[in-house]
């Protein structure tokens, strides 16, 4: 499919419902022999992409960047580092993709640049030049310390002193990543002309990081103290609220303009990562109407273990907030413990059983098709500044973004052999590699292709409406939600116990008026037990069962 033929596609929403596989590209494949991944690498792996039945690729960056946070630190916002090829291709990967029917969607951190972009190194120099106030600079206290309490994600103060202009720089992140000042207009205008670059290089979308960070408050206001039973101790920076360093009311004016560019470009998509101390309001804000982002995700089925009662909470609280708002939903990325660790290996095919009968879109992260647990690491190979920082409280993100592992070879098929990798392969991986899941028609592999079949097919699935059903209602770790769209219904259920009693369920006593159904064949899920009117689930299954 061409791009001319995607854009000219009716469906401009087919964001709404769609499945985005997120490819990490240090770590989907090396084609040059240096150890990290690169844009050719990616290329050359579509056609597996494609294969999984996803309706998209979201692209963690590939910017030029000294690479202090792995790429979101960016020194330039319209050119490709290196280490991962060039515009051309850049432009090779978008053209295969979109032969494929795969859109293309790409980071966008546009609340922060590198320490090293041109615009940092010219607002630096003095108090007068022409972008000196398009970073959040600040007069030191009468004591010198820093202008407030403000603390940053990956540990110590929020501040850093420059002695050129003998004032402090905000970043909200590592002191190399200096936050940019959205309250500047041409601040704003130059990160919207950024934006028209890409889209006319033919992406499709932007997956925007950190996207409610953009804006402070100018009065600089001391952040409140966290509740102590909400702080992580291992983590400064959980110790306060983020009440005036995010999230400001000026964000949302902001999207609003984001949102009348990608206008211009039917069919291009927005995703919004909202992260701080109150996630779901802000998701629901952020995507509200049309005028805004069209889809965000939070942390919290992010950090989900596949307890019932959790897992219903975090979409009962994010029901609260309305039919308007579109999440995407995600139990895996390149920030968090990926979900066949923090599900549990054995439950892998059950999480994205669970995850496909949610409404919202869905983020598949590279290697969850394939089972991969959580890599473990000594400290000596960690590369994450958060982990490295943090350490041993806080291990950082380094365990999910190791290698993507295509054959049992030693480093996977990621690399040639006798090349070191960026991070090691875990010995772990290599029995789960892609070749050796595709010569089984039983693997996870294949199972999670037919599952994503399966929902791309189901209009009900995709855009049907939602109704959770209170854990009160049904038997201990049972989870459920009833999918409907017309007179067409669907019944998902799941056991996510981990011991070995069966639940007994009456699907009468759950909705009201049916008059019978079917369970359809869900890949790797034996078809629970029937008797009369009701049926019996075992525990680390799930069942669709079709309503009349």
């Amino acid at each position: 499919m061409t791009l001319s033929q995607l854009r000219q596609d009716t469906r401009h929403d087919w964001w709404r419902g769609a499945t985005i596989y997120q490819i990490y590209p240090r770590s989907f494949l090396d084609a040059n022999g240096d150890g990290i991944g690169d844009l050719p690498g990616i290329t050359s792996r579509l056609e597996h992409v494609a294969s999984l039945n996803v309706d998209a690729i979201w692209l963690s960056p590939f910017f030029t960047s000294p690479m202090d946070d792995f790429g979101y630190d960016i020194a330039d916002y319209r050119d490709v580092d290196p280490m991962f090829g060039t515009l051309d291709d850049f432009r090779a990967l978008v053209d295969r993709a979109h032969e494929l029917g795969l859109r293309v969607i790409i980071d966008q951190v546009l609340s922060h640049s590198s320490d090293r972009h041109a615009w940092f190194q010219e607002s630096r120099q003095d108090r007068t030049n022409p972008k000196a106030d398009w970073y959040v600079w600040a007069d030191p206290r009468p004591d010198g310390t820093p202008p407030n309490n403000w603390m940053a994600a990956f540990s110590g103060r929020a501040w850093t002193f420059d002695a050129r202009r003998r004032q402090y720089y905000l970043h909200n992140f590592l002191p190399s990543q200096p936050d940019l000042n959205f309250h500047h207009p041409e601040v704003r205008q130059a990160h919207l002309d950024n934006l028209r670059f890409w889209l006319e290089l033919g992406v499709d979308g932007f997956r925007f990081d950190v996207v409610n960070y953009y804006f402070h408050d100018p009065a600089l206001t001391d952040n409140p103290p966290m509740p102590r039973e909400r702080v992580q101790l291992g983590n400064p920076q959980s110790y306060q609220f983020q009440r005036h360093n995010i999230e400001q009311p000026e964000n949302l004016a902001y999207l609003e303009r984001i949102r009348a560019l990608l206008d211009e470009y039917p069919g291009a998509t927005t995703v919004g990562e909202i992260a701080g101390n109150d996630q779901l309001p802000t998701m629901a804000a952020y995507t509200a109407g049309d005028s805004r982002l069209h889809m965000a995700y939070t942390f919290d089925l992010l950090d989900s273990t596949g307890d019932a009662t959790e897992l219903y909470g975090v979409l009962a609280r994010f029901g609260e907030l309305g039919e308007d708002p579109w999440p995407c939903w995600a139990l895996s990325n390149h920030d968090v413990v990926r979900s066949a660790t923090s599900w549990g290996e054995e439950r892998a095919l059950l999480a994205l059983t669970v995850l496909c009968s949610l409404r919202g879109s869905l983020c598949l992260y590279q290697g969850e098709e394939l089972g991969l647990p959580e890599a473990e690491l000594a400290y000596e190979d960690l590369q994450d500044p958060f982990g490295i920082n943090l350490w041993p409280e806080v291990k950082g993100r380094d365990g999910c973004r190791t290698p993507m592992v295509w054959d049992t070879t030693a480093n996977g098929g990621f690399c040639p052999e006798g090349v070191a990798p960026w991070l090691p392969v875990d010995a772990r991986h290599l029995p789960l590699a892609v070749t050796r899941q595709e010569a089984d028609p039983d693997s996870l592999l294949a199972r999670v292709r037919e599952l994503l079949r399966l929902r791309g097919a189901s209009e009900v699935l995709r855009q049907g409406d939602q109704q959770l059903i209170a854990p009160g209602e049904l038997p201990e770790d049972v989870f459920g939600v009833i999918r409907s769209l017309g007179e067409r219904r669907l019944l998902c259920l799941a056991h996510l116990g981990r011991g070995e009693a069966p639940a007994a369920i009456a699907p009468d006593a759950l909705v009201s008026g049916i008059q019978g159904w079917h369970s359809l064949a869900l890949p790797g899920m034996p078809a629970p037990s029937m008797e009369g009117r009701g049926l019996t689930l075992a525990p680390g299954t799930a069942t669709w069962l079709e309503l009349r």
